[in-house]
């Protein structure tokens, strides 16, 4: 069946590069540290900003940030952050930039206290995906009570741009919730 022909949520046909991330990446269940640390950095960067934008900058994100390794952005310093600041391949935001080198250390604690970021991420849905049953995109809520509790910690472990409609945000793309619409191809699959 030709990708045009599928039933996908709505708020991802704007383009072909959100179809596919639609289509390949959200809401698949993530269990790899490495990618939970590379959409906190996004979505911490979305914030007041449109996923699209941020996804354009994704392969910016990506050679800015170390390739999202927390270790190493863990280290950068004040000089790294602002030449990272003068890159027009990301949202060149301050406070942004500045909070995912914050983010990667307390990140790092996380993993230290864990054994993994993944470990501590999904005991806050109990380990398994919530399956929500959506029929229109005006069902889907901002936030929950899952993303308050991970927000709410979150923040008092210190980590920065991690209110929790960011954090509902990160929960629906790294599959903690399943919030495809019940007649998009991809419910049944992730």
């Amino acid at each position: 069946m030709p990708a045009k022909e599928k039933n996908r949520c709505a708020w991802c046909l704007k383009f072909e590069q959100y179809i596919e991330y639609h289509d390949k990446e959200w809401g698949v269940p993530v269990h790899d540290d490495r990618i939970h640390f590379e959409f906190l950095i996004l979505e911490g960067a979305q914030a007041g900003l449109s996923w699209a934008t941020i996804l354009k900058k994704r392969e910016g994100y990506r050679k800015a940030f170390a390739d999202f390794d927390p270790e190493k952005v863990a280290r950068f310093t004040e000089k790294r952050l602002e030449k990272i600041l003068l890159d027009p391949g990301i949202v060149r935001n301050r406070l942004k930039v500045y909070a995912a080198v914050n983010n990667a250390k307390r990140f790092l604690e996380v993993q230290k206290e864990f054994g993994s970021f993944s470990n501590y991420i999904w005991s806050f849905v109990n380990g398994k995906p919530i399956v929500n049953k959506w029929k229109t995109l005006k069902q889907i809520p901002a936030t929950t009570k899952e993303s308050d509790a991970l927000s709410k910690d979150l923040l008092k472990r210190g980590f920065k741009f991690v209110g929790s409609t960011v954090i509902y945000a990160h929960m629906q793309a790294c599959g903690l919730v399943n919030d495809h619409l019940v007649d998009c191809f991809r419910y049944k699959q992730v």
